[in-house]
């Protein structure tokens, strides 16, 4: 009986231990949400037509935010006040050498897109001016299509250094968005990797198909289990049957804010500024893919909050390495590719690197069919003798129709004298 008391005395002191550590995480995050507060009132807006305004707050896509205070998601998705805002807000993290590859990404954004953009871009403070130059360098007519913020790389002051470092240089940057961009309600979160071959607005449509629950969208990891990671290797919980991709993140950061997570650390479940810090004490040891793994185990825990889209969204090598396996892509095209794993500027990937060459090297004002369409149909049946090189039809596929789209667009613009409305 004496062996079964002192079982459970330990028991219970280790259970208070455990609990002392998850509020004192908690404390210590809450004090970094605090320091963030004073950050936000500080930063300006450095867009390309007002170098000196403070950022404003702004809404998402229309009837995903609450315009009325008190209204509470949770218990009701129906009565929420419409407000619209033609804009699409694409969010980027750019550190080390990625300046002219996350160029090419917001140039691909900005060619087929009919409505205007809001460029969040977080960079290395050496990488600032180059962006800003890059940008006001692009044609008058260009850059009545968007505005962009640069912002520094923001991370908790107690344990920067281990965010920082987390998989890939700055690239859990992410995972604060949603508490540095307060004033945004819904954000489109891209890797610099990414070509769009299509408007941005589309998948910015998204928005308009989740549920009451719904918080964020991703595409899987994986479409085929036998070649999937998280399913065979993962030492943590991962989402669904294969996991997700976060490269393509779409996200509705009002419902974010507000959500309450469950989770494996405490019964307690936790906001989005709360679960970070100790879900990585729990894991750092476990996961291999940094951010994109909490983000897994996240949505693991909460599944009801994430809408997962098809890999048309977020294509990469691993869908067609082996042999075409996105039936999606198969049947309406590429939408959006994700070169990942540097295959942009390496020659494992020929058919990947001729879309990111042909994007980097278009002249704006030329005609995209003979500019861009053709020489690029013309590199790519250079790259039959791989698997991605004989899908690779499946690259132009939509982007046809975008450049058909975007080049009538332009047309009607000149004819009407219309320009984008830059004003905030």
């Amino acid at each position: 009986m004496r062996c079964y008391l002192h079982a459970f005395l330990l028991c219970m002191v280790f259970t208070f231990c455990s609990l002392l550590y998850v509020f004192s995480q908690l404390a210590s995050t809450l004090e970094d949400r605090d320091d963030w507060n004073l950050k936000e009132q500080e930063i300006t807006d450095r867009s390309s037509h007002d170098t000196r305004r403070v950022l404003r707050k702004r809404p998402g896509l229309a009837g995903l935010r609450d315009r009325e205070e008190g209204l509470d998601r949770r218990r009701s998705g129906s009565a929420v006040k419409e407000h619209r805002d033609e804009r699409s807000h694409l969010a980027v993290v750019a550190c080390g050498p990625r300046l002219e590859e996350t160029l090419t990404m917001l140039k691909s954004a900005v060619l087929f897109s009919k409505k205007p953009l809001h460029f969040y871009i977080f960079a290395e403070d050496n990488l600032h001016n180059s962006f800003r130059s890059a940008l006001h360098s692009w044609p008058r007519t260009v850059q009545t299509k968007f505005k962009f913020t640069i912002y520094p790389i923001t991370f908790p002051k107690e344990n920067a250094n281990e965010w920082k470092k987390l998989f890939k240089p700055c690239a859990s940057q992410r995972l604060f968005l949603p508490l540095i961009l307060k004033g945004v309600d819904s954000l489109l979160y891209v890797d610099t990797d990414i070509i769009f071959l299509q408007p941005v607005e589309d998948i910015w449509a998204l928005l308009s198909q989740f549920n009451s629950s719904h918080l964020a969208a991703m595409a899987p990891e994986h479409e085929e289990p036998r070649i999937g990671w998280y399913n065979r290797f993962a030492r943590h919980p991962y989402y669904g049957k294969t996991g997700i991709n976060s490269g393509v993140m779409l996200i509705n950061m009002t419902r974010l804010r507000e959500k309450f997570f469950k989770n494996d650390m405490t019964a307690v479940a936790l906001r989005w500024e709360e679960i970070l810090m100790p879900l990585l004490q729990k894991y750092k040891l476990n996961i291999t893919w940094g951010d994109q793994d909490l983000l897994n185990i996240i949505f693991h825990h909460n599944p009801e909050s994430l809408y997962v889209f098809p890999c048309q969204w977020n294509y990469r090598p691993d869908h067609c390495i082996y042999g075409s396996n996105c039936q999606q892509a198969e049947q309406e095209g590429v939408f959006i590719l994700h070169g990942n794993r540097g295959v942009y500027h390496d020659d494992k990937q020929p058919a990947f690197r001729a879309v990111y060459e042909a994007i980097q090297k278009y002249p704006f004002g030329e005609d995209m069919e003979t500019s861009l369409l053709l020489p690029l149909e013309a590199s790519l049946q250079m790259t039959k003798h791989t698997y991605c090189g004989r899908a690779s039809h499946l690259f132009t596929k939509k982007l046809k129709q975008s450049i058909f789209s975007a080049q009538q667009h332009i047309t009607q613009r000149r004819q009407s004298g219309f320009h984008f409305n830059t004003t905030p």
